[in-house]
């Protein structure tokens, strides 16, 4: 590993103009730890007991007790005979349960697999067999739809827990046949935890699922120095904000979502900062927990800034107070964008990763130049190449678009049980250097500031020509009357594609698809132009806001468009 890091700091003639730009408290180069992520944990509770680690539905609890709950958690899974290696299920929303339980798991070695409560049974089923969990923690309300999924997989144990059991009225969930109360385990337990070594380089700590939306899911094996280094990463990205027991997160996005475990979970418990737990999205919630919380640091994606802008009442909440905004998992519009600082007055930033970087891979300086429409810099140690969508071997030189390409202590492991994917995705150059290929289509300017086009697989080809639904997207959210738009290709015999739009209206808004047609030729070259409108209600999303393409064009190719 130090090898092949060495190798790429002295690789000859590639160019880092990014370097230039980092905002003067960001190091260019450090290292990494190599210990268990349990250890974030750890250090952070001995240092800090007293400090309050959670709010949750207005109860609190502190470093010290979340590490004494956890440790207590990891001895009884022991005694079940959870060991090093073992994989074990999280099915939780946002909830002090969910940190109780990824550090129990990680202290006994064994691989976090981290699944979607709002999943249904084939996907969960899928999950199941895929992974080889032996056990699952999960709410009770769930249990009897894991125990009928039992069959024909390796999961052994269903573990139950209540959002009520971590609410001031700390009522723990009724008894469920075939499985073991979360309370009763930590209860019973005294703490007796074995012996562990970690290799954190080679050690899996997490299997995070792909989204899905592209196919059959994969699972980016994520090791203990991938989440740590990116952890640390992103918090020197921050460090000029940085006060242990000041910090206050407001985490609405899932923890069983990347974005949410590094970003949110271990850099919050790292840096000793108050996680303020929000289970689910809710527009008046939110708003309110701004308000009344002041968070420091407030992670999203753009369907819920969009969603706070349209807000009837959104500037009585006072926003500005909020020190940063941060836009992440999906494109942020840079109407979206411009409105949103218009409005609230406040910046906002916008970050970049995928599952199988840890994820963080960029972000928005803080102080430092900004260029809106980028996804800034490159986080610290994070080297960058665009290659041609071709062949994905040629290096392109800065300015020209092709295939984002980028390599660091983030980087996953690979793909689980997935040698041919992870042969696709992880390339290694002559140097030794190991290359995540994104999928993505982007370019880097001059300084070293990257612009993210496409996913290559939702670029749409009208009579060779390459349109990407971002351009047309633009041009649709220019429309006063639009809060949402997609834009995806569809078959077609003369063209070989055609644009289809879909699109949500504001609140007490009107547009025809006429209008928004006529609206789109003033923006856009003619073969870009959607050739049909479809409004509806909503777009079709993940649980953490992306915009799944592949159910409009499923829908699309399902209605003959």
């Amino acid at each position: 590993m130090e090898k092949a890091e060495g190798k790429r700091q002295k690789a000859e003639g590639r160019k880092r103009p990014w370097l230039d730009h980092y905002d003067y408290w960001v190091p260019a180069h450090t290292n990494y730890p190599r210990r268990s992520l349990y250890e974030i944990l750890r250090r952070t509770a001995a240092e800090s007991p007293d400090l309050p680690a959670t709010t949750f539905l207005g109860a609190d609890l502190t470093f010290g007790e979340i590490k004494d709950r956890a440790d207590r958690l990891a001895t009884a899974l022991a005694r079940h005979g959870i060991v090093k290696g073992d994989r074990v299920g999280i099915m939780l929303p946002n909830c002090p349960p969910y940190v109780i339980a990824v550090f129990a798991v990680l202290r006994l070695g064994a691989t976090v697999v981290n699944i979607n409560p709002a999943y249904t049974a084939p996907e969960v089923a899928f999950i199941l067999r895929d992974s080889g969990v032996r056990m699952v923690l999960t709410l009770d309300a769930l249990a009897p739809a894991l125990t009928a999924l039992q069959p024909g997989t390796a999961l052994e144990t269903i573990v139950i827990t209540s959002l009520a059991e971590y609410s001031p009225a700390t009522t723990p969930p009724a008894a469920t046949a075939g499985a073991i109360r979360l309370a009763d385990l930590i209860a019973e337990a005294v703490i007796d935890l074995p012996r562990v070594p970690i290799d954190a380089d080679q050690d899996v700590a997490v299997l995070q699922y792909t989204g899905g939306t592209t196919g059959v899911p994969k699972a980016a094996m994520l090791t203990h120095r991938n989440i740590f280094a990116n952890t640390i990463q992103t918090e020197l990205w921050h460090a000029r904000s940085i006060e242990r027991g000041h910090d206050r997160f407001l985490l609405v996005i899932p923890y069983f979502h990347i974005y949410g475990l590094t970003v949110g979970l271990m850099r919050g418990v790292w840096q000793g900062a108050r996680q303020i737990l929000i289970p689910k999205y809710d527009v008046e919630v939110v708003l309110a927990a701004l308000r009344d919380y002041r968070p420091t640091y407030f992670p999203a994606v753009p369907t819920i800034f969009v969603s706070l802008l349209n807000h009837p009442r959104v500037r009585e909440f006072n926003l500005d107070r909020v020190c940063t905004y941060n836009s992440g998992s999906a494109p942020l519009p840079v109407e979206v964008l411009e409105k949103f600082e218009r409005i609230i007055n406040v910046t906002l930033n916008e970050g970049y990763g995928l599952s199988e970087a840890s994820p963080v891979t960029h972000s928005t300086a803080h102080l430092a130049r900004r260029k809106p429409g980028s996804i800034g810099l490159p986080m610290p140690d994070t080297d960058l190449k665009i290659v041609d969508l071709e062949s994905g071997t040629r290096e392109l030189p800065l300015g020209e678009e092709g295939e984002l390409c980028v390599a660091g202590p983030q980087v996953m492991k690979g793909y689980w049980n997935r040698p041919d994917e992870t042969a696709i995705a992880l390339r290694t150059d002559e140097d030794g250097v190991v290359w995540l290929h994104t999928g993505d289509v982007a370019r880097i300017d001059e300084d070293g500031y990257t612009y993210i086009v496409q996913r290559k697989k939702d670029m749409m080809i009208v009579d060779g020509f390459n349109v990407y639904p971002s351009e047309v997207e633009a041009a649709l959210y220019k429309h006063p009357a639009v809060m949402e738009a997609a834009a995806i290709g569809v078959p077609h015999g003369y063209h070989g594609e055609v644009i289809k739009a879909v699109v949500v209206l504001k609140p007490n808004q009107s547009a025809t698809p006429d209008e928004l047609r006529a609206h789109c030729a003033g923006h856009l070259a003619e073969f870009k132009r959607p050739r049909t409108i479809e409004i509806r209600a909503s777009l079709p999303k993940s649980t953490v806001g992306k915009v799944l393409y592949t159910t409009l064009r499923a829908e699309a190719a399902a209605q003959n468009v």
